[in-house]
């Protein structure tokens, strides 16, 4: 059976870190999305994800979309399957908001990890530290997206796994054990 890792929690918890160490320790593939988001310094389009324009975006079939912080976010469904082509189970990278609709449309093929932190501070320190402008990193953990990523919607709370990603060793060691369990 196919298997999708939802990725999910507010900015700065260690998603990607944690998409790429799943890539690179055990080959699952991440699905790219699509924003309309600017490049961040180093960031490369089709490889970090799929930079589109509003018009661009507007042209793709979306398995679910989001708009995040002014900005567009979307999974296509042409992503999900070109993912599942390389193995059967890859990650990606969504809100909260998206990890529901997942869930619901694809049920027990989907395990949901909440990223968080146990410090909100730390989001903050991360956010600055990978380069954002210090006042659009207080907008962004101040604004409703980012709250409501904080939390697990109560919708997916039986089939969440909660991962606590403060410190990276133990970090790895919890995925590690929901990989061999799988």
């Amino acid at each position: 059976m196919k298997k999708l890792i939802i990725l999910c929690g507010a900015s700065g918890t260690g998603k990607t870190t944690i998409q790429n160490y799943l890539l690179k320790q055990y080959g699952i593939p991440r699905v790219l999305t699509h924003t309309t988001r600017a490049k961040r310094k180093g960031e490369k389009d089709g490889v970090d994800y799929y930079f589109e324009t509003p018009v661009s975006f507007a042209q793709k079939h979306y398995f679910e979309s989001v708009t995040y912080d002014g900005k567009q976010y979307g999974s296509s469904c042409e992503g999900l399957e070109r993912a599942w082509q390389k193995n059967a189970t890859v990650s990606l990278v969504v809100d909260t908001a998206g990890a529901v609709e997942y869930v619901k449309r694809l049920g027990k093929q989907v395990n949901v990890w909440h990223i968080e932190v146990s410090d909100k501070e730390t989001l903050k320190d991360r956010l600055l530290a990978r380069g954002d402008d210090a006042q659009a990193v207080e907008q962004r953990i101040n604004s409703y997206e980012s709250q409501r990523d904080l939390q697990i919607p109560p919708e997916i709370q039986n089939n969440t796994q909660v991962i606590v990603n403060d410190c990276w060793e133990k970090t790895t060691q919890l995925i590690d054990q929901l990989i061999q369990k799988r």
